[in-house]
């Protein structure tokens, strides 16, 4: 059970309820068919995958009950691959010799020729982000300027979401203080020690990856300034820094975090995507944006 606990545990929360959830699905279809989900005594495992790829892919076992992407169908089948192998049984996505059945490959390509092309965010233009640190500037809400500092990080850092804001899911892990290193020139900062003075002269700034998604673990990524007197990676820092030492933060706390009201509150993925969109709304004809081309993931 520990053993089964510690695979489960290997993935994010998230996952392992979207696996469980495939594997009921798949469950489900088979009884359908009076077919034991373990495929015991079927001699032809990927004629049975094709149909339950067919009904997915068309909506007729799909939770939505409308039409789903290729990729969403090729999810479902490696859920319920991994769920076999899970128990030390046979995947049965792959043919008798071991290899990637033609039958199955074709069919997820000929899904994915007939989907409609992604729906991607766009890039940001510069004037865009000027404009939130502008406005955070002038509105002087602690809120607003933690956003603006992490929509800085995010850029320069090229950070996903989830390695920067905070949601109630737990399924986060942004930065925090204690990953934090800055430097003045070649003399290393205590971030947790050092004056503000220190902290404004500082010259570089380093995020080390713990458990972020988007590097490897143990590694650290450096920055030195912009050129720029407050769109820089390192003032953003710094900034940050002094919030939480001036609320008496832990190391732990996360750089997202800020004091408000008399509480710790966080800048959240909706924080960052309005924000952006606030801005594009009054820049965006300008620049030929409008708000729906921008979310947090831009960034």
């Amino acid at each position: 059970k520990s053993a089964q606990e510690a695979v489960r545990a290997g993935v994010i929360p998230s996952r392992a309820r979207a696996a469980d959830s495939h594997w009921n699905r798949w469950a489900t279809f088979c009884i359908s068919l009076h077919i034991d989900p373990s495929l015991e005594g079927v001699h032809d495992t990927i004629e049975i995958l094709q149909v339950f790829a067919h009904r997915y892919r068309h909506g007729e076992i799909a939770p939505s009950g409308r039409q789903v992407k290729s990729r969403t169908v090729e999810d479902s089948l490696r859920a319920v691959g991994q769920a076999f192998t899970s128990v030390g049984a046979k995947d049965p996505r792959w043919n008798a010799a071991g290899d990637i059945d033609f039958r199955r490959q074709r069919q997820l390509r000929s899904y994915s020729k007939a989907d409609p092309p992604p729906d991607r965010v766009k890039p940001i233009p510069i004037q865009v982000l000027f404009h939130v640190l502008h406005v955070a500037q002038a509105s002087n809400h602690e809120a607003n300027r933690a956003t603006a500092d992490m929509i800085i990080l995010a850029f320069f850092y090229l950070l996903r979401p989830g390695e920067y804001t905070h949601n109630e899911s737990n399924e986060t892990t942004p930065f925090r203080l204690c990953d934090v290193e800055l430097m003045i020139g070649r003399r290393r900062v205590l971030v947790t020690e050092c004056s503000d003075e220190d902290l404004d002269a500082a010259t570089f700034s380093k995020l080390t990856f713990t458990s972020q998604k988007n590097g490897v673990r143990g590694e650290v990524i450096g920055l030195g300034l912009s050129g720029l007197p407050q769109f820089c990676p390192v003032r953003a820092v710094a900034h940050r820094i002094k919030h939480l030492r001036q609320h008496h933060a832990p190391n732990e706390t996360p750089l997202c975090a800020y004091w408000d009201n008399g509480a710790w509150k966080h800048v959240r993925p909706g924080d960052i995507t309005a924000a952006l969109r606030a801005s594009v709304s009054v820049i965006g004809p300008r620049v030929g944006f409008v708000a729906k081309d921008l979310s947090a993931r831009s960034l």
